[in-house]
C-alpha cells in the first residue's frame, strides 16, 4: 500500500478518536462544569435545557467515528473498496458538519476547525490514493 493511504488511514483513525472524545463531552460528561466550559454553557440550567439535544448529538459524532474505524479496518483488510468508500463518507459529513458549524455564528469558527481538519485532511489523502 502507498505511503498516501498508511498517512490517510492514521489520520482517519485520528479523526474518528476525536469524535469519539466529542461523544463522551456530549454525551457521557455533559453535567459536568469543565464539559460546559468547552461548549460556552454559563450554568447547570441552561446545561439541563441543552443536555437531550447533546446527548442525541454526541451519538451522531460516535456513529461517524465508529464508521470512520470500520471503513480504515475495512480498507486495510478483505473490503479495500468498501473500506476506503466508508472512511470517505464518513470524514466527509464530519467535515461537511464542521461547515454547517460555522454558519451558527462567528464564535463557533475554532471549534469547526478542532471538529473538521482531520477529517478533511484524511478525505483528501484518501481521495488521492
Amino acid at each position: 500500500m502507498s505511503v498516501l493511504a498508511i498517512v490517510g488511514s492514521v489520520v482517519v483513525v485520528l479523526a474518528a478518536l476525536l469524535h469519539v472524545y466529542i461523544f463522551v463531552l456530549e454525551s457521557v460528561r455533559w453535567m459536568q462544569p469543565s464539559t460546559w466550559r468547552v461548549f460556552g454553557v454559563r450554568d447547570r440550567d441552561q446545561a439541563e435545557v441543552l443536555r437531550p439535544m447533546a446527548y442525541n448529538q454526541g451519538f451522531y459524532n460516535l456513529f461517524l467515528a465508529i464508521g470512520a474505524l470500520a471503513g480504515v479496518w475495512l480498507y486495510w483488510t478483505d473490503l479495500p473498496r468498501a473500506g476506503l468508500t466508508l472512511a470517505l463518507f464518513t470524514t466527509a459529513c464530519m467535515a461537511a458538519a464542521a461547515v454547517v458549524l460555522t454558519t451558527t455564528g462567528p464564535g463557533y469558527l475554532r471549534p469547526a476547525l478542532i471538529q473538521g481538519t482531520l477529517p478533511l485532511i484524511g478525505f483528501v489523502l484518501l481521495l488521492l490514493v
